[in-house]
């Protein structure tokens, strides 16, 4: 039985609450009254949005919501994330099975548990590298610029076969892209010179082999060099920034909860299921996961239509008391294993085991080195990434 609706939908996005790493209390409140409920996007149109950690991973992992941004009735919540989707072509994250698993397997392989876990110690001497010039450098430090950003940036150059003297090129363009108030206009020219360069690289990579991503992918000849673009493109992106984001905004989430960051560091072994408790905590993509139903579906004791959009609420999701109790709580102890932080389904994250490895380590190190890591400005002058697709901070200074 479908529940009854409120007379007016919710606004998305809702206003931000008191804590900068909690959803905001509309969705809270949705998810615990109301958890597939109707929310009215920028533009005026409708869609669902769903908040309830059961119902998200329903949507997630149903193929029958479909991620194809080109369907009818598809929620973009930007008119710029709109564009760039109608005029791009087709990358893994909005393509459905068959098409989507067949450009997946490509890179299978290189983001497997064991591949990863190889790159353990090439990553700790790259955190360490980084660490070292920052201390050089002297405090106070952005740990955003001198620390959690260069740390994926430079492992995703690695894997892929990108120069990274290259690497202010590409964060100036992907943070473009990224912006939520960034023009139509502006995404359009970000985004086609990123295309462009890699279609050079991919060219290149033609001419002068190696063992990088973009070259295996030139290779296989399956694939044309805008095509190879566009993977390489998504790849290079959230390659770089949602890892950057999270080690930033885990420090900072660290650095506010001192029990907490004194039992890591009395216990550096639970930094696994710390990362794990972060990633739940953190949730960087506050702006939903959009999908559009191709028939009608019942969810949550709502009737979704056929070409009727959906935005799964991770952020709210990964706060469900059913699912983790005290969820407002940070526990570094907590097993938070069933987190949604990375997706659900068939599209969650390729790129988890790499992230995952970058974190522990960059957070783990981060702490050990630096016993007397604080804050250089008062908390509340931190700018927050509210007018970002990935949440996080814009700069985090800190002294030691």
């Amino acid at each position: 039985m479908t529940t009854a609706h409120p007379v007016e939908p919710l606004s998305f996005p809702a206003p931000r609450g008191a804590c900068p790493f909690a959803p905001p209390p509309a969705y809270e409140q949705a998810r615990r009254e109301q958890p597939v409920s109707r929310v009215t996007l920028w533009d005026g149109s409708q869609c669902w949005m769903v908040t309830r950690h059961a119902e998200v991973r329903t949507v997630l992992r149903d193929q029958r919501f479909s991620s194809d941004a080109s369907l009818p009735g598809f929620p973009f919540v930007t008119d710029g994330r709109r564009a760039l989707a109608n005029e791009t072509i087709s990358n893994l994250i909005r393509l459905d099975d068959p098409e989507h698993a067949r450009l997946r397997r490509m890179l299978t392989a290189d983001f497997m548990i064991k591949k990863t876990e190889v790159l353990r110690p090439r990553i700790q001497r790259i955190v360490d590298d980084f660490l070292d010039r920052m201390v050089a450098h002297g405090a106070p430090a952005d740990l955003v610029t001198e620390y959690a950003l260069p740390i994926p940036s430079l492992v995703i150059c690695l894997l892929l076969g990108v120069d990274y003297v290259d690497h202010a090129y590409f964060q100036e363009r992907s943070r473009v892209m990224l912006h939520n108030h960034s023009t139509v206009d502006q995404i359009r020219q970000a985004r086609d010179e990123l295309t462009d360069y890699l279609q050079q690289l991919a060219e290149r990579k033609r001419r002068e082999p190696d063992d990088g991503i973009i070259s295996r992918l030139v290779a296989r000849g399956e694939l044309g060099d805008d095509e190879v673009a566009t993977m390489g493109l998504l790849l290079l992106v959230a390659g770089h920034e949602t890892t950057a984001n999270m080690t930033s905004l885990s420090a900072l989430a660290l650095l506010r909860d001192p029990a907490q960051l004194a039992r890591l560091r009395a216990e550096p072994a639970l930094v696994k299921t710390a990362v794990e408790e972060l990633l739940r905590f953190l949730s960087i993509v506050h702006s939903g996961l959009p999908r559009v139903a191709t028939e009608d579906m019942v969810v949550g004791g709502e009737t979704i239509r056929a070409g009727e959009g959906v935005l799964c609420m991770i952020s709210a999701a990964n706060r469900d008391e059913e699912v983790f109790a005290t969820a407002d709580q940070l526990d570094l102890a907590r097993e938070s294993r069933r987190h949604v932080a990375f997706g659900f389904g068939v599209h969650q994250c390729l790129g988890q085991p790499l992230a995952r490895v970058e974190l522990q380590i960059a957070v783990e190190t981060l702490f050990r080195r630096l016993p007397g890591l604080q804050l250089a400005i008062p908390y509340e002058d931190i700018r927050f990434r509210t007018d970002m697709a990935i949440y996080g901070v814009h700069e985090l200074p800190v002294t030691w």
